[in-house]
């Protein structure tokens, strides 16, 4: 099994809509998905009532298309290959695949190998669809959490944290020997005084 059970009702799932049970409410939008019921998506309120215990991935929004946050959907899902994007200083990621943009200048070398999206970074797809899609076609992708998989996951962003911390030492040295002062010549002869004239003698 390379796909859990839940995760094709959850791309399929129409999120932001008005809870008809508490439409009158302040939070009644519908952005919830339970993963042991597979239901249609809930609001803040239904989930107290009706999952309170079980596992729940609240859904958000960026430029109108639906978002869940990484931190969330990583201990649930391998999103290995997916594109990850830093929105509202949250990284996330989406989870259907969305319009091409217009493209203008230089093309990315980077796409995604199901809807050929220009991506960020080096990564197979753009969204959770779009693996769906590249795990049914060609099976050589799995959204099924390993040992390995783990490792992977936790090792990556300490790398990632380590190839950053490198290139500001590297730059904040290399700021400081362009500020600092050369250092003087050891051959510099000092600048002789004016030459006093003897007193006249009477």
């Amino acid at each position: 099994m390379l796909v859990p059970s839940w995760l094709e009702s959850l791309l399929s799932s129409d999120f932001f809509s008005v809870c008809s049970s508490h439409k009158d409410s302040p939070r009644s939008e519908c952005n919830m998905f339970c993963l042991d019921c597979q239901d249609d998506a809930f609001c803040f309120y239904c989930r107290s009532a009706r999952h309170k215990d079980h596992p729940v991935i609240q859904i958000r929004r960026s430029s109108y298309h639906d978002v869940v946050r990484v931190t969330e959907i990583e201990k649930v899902l391998d999103i290995s290959g997916v594109q990850t994007y830093v929105i509202n200083s949250a990284r996330v990621l989406f989870l259907n695949e969305r319009p091409q943009p217009k493209t203008t200048g230089k093309a990315s070398s980077h796409l995604c190998e199901i809807c050929r999206r220009s991506l960020l970074d080096p990564f197979r797809f753009c969204s959770l669809g779009c693996k769906l899609v590249g795990i049914k076609r060609n099976g050589d992708a799995s959204f099924i959490l390993s040992t390995k998989n783990d490792e992977i996951t936790e090792r990556m962003p300490r790398i990632l944290a380590a190839k950053a911390e490198e290139e500001l030492r590297e730059g904040i040295q290399q700021e400081m020997y362009q500020s600092m002062p050369p250092p003087p010549h050891s051959n510099s002869r000092r600048r002789k005084g004016i030459p006093q004239r003897a007193p006249l003698g009477p």
